[in-house]
């Protein structure tokens, strides 16, 4: 079975600070995650200076500044740093990874020599973005928080049109609400992306907790994104909706164990493991009484009782009324050539 992918989200929770951005790719290889991922923007390309801060945002910075654009200009990552990271990211053996939310910046990206370019909810309809982006012929991975089925098959098309093939296309369900409600979600809907598209699919996670990426890998996502953070209680807009190292960590493992119990091929039969017990959990025919030789067996003859070494509980009509050709003691098993 093809290993989930494993994207660990840190996002801007690095604070605008390198030393905790590396603790970051520090907490994800530890966790043993596949990528540990920032985001790559200029806030003057993607934001107004009037645009304004979202609830969520407002509830978890609380700076009284309602600004989008000065918030982001503070997150933003220097060329730099990139580099810095990602030969970081190297060196702890896991792959670096970043979120482009402008062409500029996917150009940059693509300099930087990353596999594959995530696409983030709200570039879903921005149609020159897609085409940018396709046009560079990597693997590519859209969230798809707050659109429709109808845009997610446009941003699909325009894709696949502008050069990317859709075989390269990755699609994960996401909800962009920070933290999404579990009654928000539906992950039914991953599975319909998948079966009305045909693409590979995954889910974005920003529920609180581990439980619901699990169930999305259990329902057949074959990449999850999770945001971490190294202290949920840092200032920012997301560490709140974020997994602290610990908690990625056992989101890891879980996940893998699932892989492991879902990897197996339908069949319902003993496995390799269990075979050994059955000898000793099931039963098997007993006599229940010491009986001479000649006696024609009756049912009260009979007992089903534990090792399974003999005859199945299953054959005891076969038995009745069959003659004894030898004495036999109370608890032997019973086996054929104890009969005419």
């Amino acid at each position: 079975m093809e290993k989930v992918l494993i994207i660990a989200e840190a996002g801007v929770n690095h604070n605008g600070d390198l030393e905790l951005a590396k603790q970051l790719v520090d907490a994800a290889a530890e966790a043993k995650a596949d990528y540990v991922k920032f985001q790559t923007f200029k806030a003057d390309k993607i934001v107004s200076k009037n645009a304004q801060k979202a609830d969520y945002q407002i509830k978890n910075i609380n700076d009284n500044d309602n600004s989008q654009y000065a918030m982001l200009k503070k997150l933003e990552m220097p060329d730099d740093w990139h580099y810095q990271l990602l030969e970081y990211a190297q060196s702890k053996n896991i792959k670096f990874l970043s979120t482009g939310f402008d062409q500029e910046s996917i150009d940059f990206l693509d300099k930087l020599g990353v596999d594959l370019y995530k696409i983030p909810s709200g570039e879903i309809t921005n149609k020159r973005y897609l085409q940018h982006i396709a046009r560079k012929n990597k693997e590519i991975i859209i969230s798809t928080g707050m659109a429709t089925l109808d845009e997610i098959k446009q941003a699909v098309n325009i894709i696949a049109e502008a050069g990317t093939p859709k075989e390269k296309i990755s699609v994960l369900h996401c909800n962009t609400e920070y933290p999404t409600p579990m009654k928000d979600v539906n992950l039914k809907a991953m599975n319909r992306i998948g079966k009305e598209l045909g693409v590979t699919i995954g889910y974005s996670d920003h529920t609180l907790g581990i439980e619901v990426p699990i169930a999305a890998v259990a329902l057949g996502a074959k990449i999850i994104e999770k945001h971490f953070t190294i202290d949920r209680n840092l200032p920012g807009p997301d560490h709140l909706a974020s997994l602290e190292p610990a908690e990625l960590k056992q989101m890891v493992t879980s996940i893998r164990n699932i892989e492991q119990a879902i990897s197996g091929n339908g069949s319902k039969e003993p496995s390799e493991s269990e075979k050994k017990n059955i000898a000793i959990v099931r039963k098997s025919l007993h006599f229940n009484k010491n009986l001479d030789a000649g006696h024609v067996l009756r049912e009260e003859d009979l007992i089903a009782i534990r090792p399974g070494t003999g005859v199945s509980p299953l054959s005891i009509d076969d038995f009745i009324g069959k003659k004894l050709n030898t004495a036999v003691t109370a608890n032997t098993p019973v086996f054929e050539n104890y009969f005419l």
